[in-house]
């Protein structure tokens, strides 16, 4: 949790430096953020190796504000930055209408320092009253601010992921363990989780427990008890560790893994069956029949396994009963959705493909945003050109992967590509997205999608509800009118994986693939950290109950390039 944590100071350092007018320091303080937000080993390690300047943003001065971190947990530039502008601009800049200058006008003219103030100022009426705002911008405050209560003791699974996985590490070097997994919703892969829940089995579950409530990031010891304790780290989480005898270690898992739902309907049958299932095992009478692994309480209950994405009491028991669960999608060949130094990415395309290699893809697609509205350093159609010229020369350096020449496009209002089509028809694939408009009426926003699926260079629709979770809801379309185009035009609906995203989510990716349309799971990457994110897509198209026949990144690169030609 250090990264998000130290990257969060940075970001917080930034916006209060905009707040005072700063030109160029605020840029410093964010590009740094990023670079540990995105960074694939812990901060902590980067420190104690002395490489912090190496990473790219950090140099002497920010070092050595993150070494106080690390050393003290605090900042005193901080402190002292947060006594000249007294607001929780964390928080209040997590609604989408507010920005650095909308929070330092609401603080100059309405004294409005936090989200209470700030509910207050919107019900009253104020916010409207002042200049460049206005009754909409005070609506959608409104409505952030509902977003965000609705959010509230919920993490990002793909911020939450890293750390579970860390402490799940660290407790199995324990020579007392002998078995040790995470369970509840982090296993499952819901988009968001409240806590995450850790369970180890062990003979000495004292020193275990003792371990666990005394790691370095334990800010608070919650529960402590002879099987099972509970604590809360530095950064908000809640962890909750469980400790059984390794004989129950399997109807453990099936039980705490949950969902609460699907657990019913399985005592449901054990009950049927003259059996009791619980989290100690399945019993017949006062004999344990199954309990070491999860696979054996699903067998004596007349059952397949059943994926742990897929126990949501959604149908999976109905398809086990009959053998009709599909074969989960577990890997893909490949990601098109990657954006690199030419807009908005941190780093190079070669540096892309050398981390595409690494992960043992195929193909990965290079598509960087074409745009007209405001995004760091879109491409044009002559900048394009040039991109393409340099994948080019990427391709002939690796023989063990394929870069594909792509683009972002934006969706202009009318459903037009802001890309010309003698530029459009030379790429090997146009991912088109909205990034405008987003309050534009469901009609609107359909034809919209609708219009761009028409164009024949569009292969896939990004992130196609712009859903920005605990920030941005998603806007409105028709989806049986976007499937209906999307398989007449033979174009795939993304998976976008990136951790704020995962849009489209679950429930609407198994209704496009119920629907017959072919879904495409891309990371958005904006650097080459960021292509991990995928095993989030892949998450989502798994509770989707899709298949690799579902996925268009499950095909070779031959069946791809097949498939992009319509």
């Amino acid at each position: 949790m250090k990264n998000s944590e130290i990257a969060r100071i940075f970001y917080e350092i930034a916006d209060i430096l905009e707040i005072q007018g700063i030109q160029w320091k605020p840029n410093v303080y964010r590009k740094a953020a990023q670079s540990i937000e995105n960074l694939s080993e812990d901060i902590e390690d980067v420190y104690r190796n002395g490489k912090l300047e190496d990473v790219p943003g950090v140099g002497e001065h920010i070092a050595k504000k993150i070494e106080e971190i690390i050393k003290t947990g605090k900042l005193k530039y901080l402190k002292k930055l947060k006594k000249k502008v007294p607001i929780e601009l964390e928080k209040m800049m997590s609604i989408p209408a507010i920005g650095p200058r909308t929070a330092k006008l609401l603080f100059e003219k309405l004294k409005v320092k936090n989200i209470k103030d700030l509910k207050r100022a919107a019900k009253l009426h104020k916010i409207r009253k002042l200049e460049g705002l206005g009754e909409k911008t005070e609506r959608e405050i409104l409505e952030g601010i509902k977003t965000l209560e609705g959010s509230k003791g919920r993490f990002l699974l793909g911020h939450v992921l890293p750390a579970a996985r860390d402490i799940e590490e660290e407790i199995r070097k324990l020579p007392e363990v002998k078995q040790i997994g995470l369970a509840g919703s982090i296993r499952r892969m819901k988009e968001t989780v409240h806590d995450v829940d850790i369970l180890v089995s062990t003979n000495k579950p004292e020193k275990v427990i003792k371990f666990f409530t005394t790691m370095d990031d334990v800010k608070k010891v919650l529960a402590k008890g002879s099987t099972k304790a509970s604590v809360k780290l530095s950064g908000g989480l809640q962890v909750d560790i469980r400790v059984v005898k390794n004989d129950a270690f399997g109807s453990a898992m099936q039980y705490f893994t949950g969902s609460k739902e699907h657990n019913i309907e399985l005592r449901k049958i054990a009950i049927k069956k003259g059996f009791k299932l619980s989290e100690y095992g399945l019993f017949k009478g006062r004999k344990v029949i199954a309990g070491k692994k999860e696979v054996y309480v699903y067998k004596k209950l007349g059952l397949p396994f059943i994926e742990p994405e897929l126990r949501e009491d959604k149908g999976e028991i109905e398809a086990a009963a009959s053998y009709k669960l599909p074969k989960l999608v577990k890997d893909v060949k490949g990601d098109l959705h990657v954006h690199t130094k030419w807009s908005d990415g941190s780093d190079s395309i070669e540096e892309i493909a050398r981390k595409g290699i690494e992960k043992g893809y195929k193909f990965l697609g290079i598509s960087d945003h074409v745009s007209n509205v405001k995004i760091t350093h879109p491409l044009d159609g002559r900048r394009l050109l040039r991109q393409m010229k340099e994948i080019d020369k990427v391709n002939k350096k690796f023989s063990k992967i394929t870069l594909l020449k792509g683009a972002e496009v934006d969706i202009d209002k009318n459903g037009k590509l802001v890309l010309k089509e003698s530029v459009l028809k030379k790429l090997d694939f146009v991912i088109a997205s909205v990034h405008s408009g987003f309050k534009s009426s469901e009609t609107e926003m359909t034809d919209r999608m609708v219009k761009a699926m028409e164009n024949p260079y569009v292969n896939v629709i990004g992130h196609p509800t712009g859903m920005l979770m605990q920030k941005r809801k998603p806007y409105a379309v028709n989806f049986e009118r976007v499937f209906d185009a999307a398989k007449a035009n033979n174009v795939a609906l993304e998976i976008n994986a990136f951790p704020n995203r995962l849009d489209l989510n679950d429930v609407n990716a198994r209704a496009a693939k119920e629907y017959g349309v072919k879904l495409i799971i891309g990371t958005d990457s904006h650097s080459k950290e960021h292509l991990d994110f995928m095993e989030l897509g892949v998450g989502v198209a798994r509770r989707a109950w899709c298949s690799s026949r579902d996925v268009v990144n499950c095909l070779s690169l031959s069946g791809l390039r097949k498939w992009l030609k319509k």
